[in-house]
């Protein structure tokens, strides 16, 4: 059974920095992309930043010089790297973890529950 395991949200000021990490823990084989994503109340969910299994990496243009997204792939966990937040940013923020388990060695996507992220003026 894979499981993905949010952390580091919170309230914090204009300004302000925190990080985000998203564990993955279970019987994994491999991963391959690893993307963050946000939804805020009465709006899409958006595609943040993703990372790919050589580490290339792509941002969504509201963050971009802002967020930096990192992966650990001895620790299967990556990370989201957020400075100069903006009232903006202000979301619920889920991590989406491409990887194959070892039941049957197929690459599926994976969710996690969630984080809230709350920037204040």
């Amino acid at each position: 059974q894979v499981q993905l395991v949010e952390s580091g949200g919170g309230l914090v000021q204009a300004g302000g920095s925190l990080r985000l990490s998203c564990v993955a823990s279970g019987s994994i084989w491999t991963i391959d992309t690893m993307n963050w994503y946000r939804q805020a109340p009465g709006k899409q969910r958006e595609l943040v930043a993703v990372i790919d299994s050589g580490g290339g990496s792509d941002y969504a243009d509201s963050v971009k010089g802002r967020f930096t997204i990192s992966r650990d792939n001895a620790k299967n966990t990556v990370y989201l790297q957020m400075n100069n937040l903006k009232i903006e940013d202000t979301a619920v923020y889920s991590c989406n973890i491409f990887l194959a388990p070892y039941s049957d060695l197929r690459v599926h996507d994976y969710w996690g529950q969630g984080t809230q992220v709350t920037v204040s003026s």
